[in-house]
């Protein structure tokens, strides 16, 4: 194989939590559940990697009452809490990887769905 046609490797899904957070615990069960389940649907899976909020001052004061947040190659999903949103949001940051290379990444206060979530408040 041609190694420049190689697919670039995904970037990592980061899980920022905090210490103690029961929310954060019921997310990474989640996204381990949603991670398999696109697996089992050969789609593509990013490694997840879990970061503690307070282990980066600046990240703390910044998540800190958004927790759990997952965050893919600069998309950020807050309150990442709900199976349904946790799918859409990996769904629109994992299909078609690679394929819209001219898109603008979102910065850190431009959310998916515009409000936070993917699929709105409540979903």
């Amino acid at each position: 194989m041609d190694p420049a046609a190689a697919p670039t490797p995904l970037p990592r899904l980061v899980l920022w939590r905090g210490d103690g957070c029961h929310l954060c615990d019921d997310a990474r069960v989640l996204v381990t559940l949603l991670i398999a389940e696109r697996a089992a649907a050969a789609l593509p899976i990013p490694a997840l990697v879990e970061r503690r909020i307070a282990d980066d001052p600046a990240v703390e004061r910044e998540l800190f009452e958004q927790i759990p947040v997952l965050e893919f190659d600069g998309r950020r999903l807050p309150l990442a809490i709900r199976a349904g949103s946790i799918r859409a949001f990996l769904a629109e940051v994992l299909d078609g990887w690679g394929v819209a290379e001219d898109r603008e990444p979102l910065n850190g206060r431009d959310r998916v769905g515009g409000r936070g979530r993917v699929d709105g408040w409540g979903s």
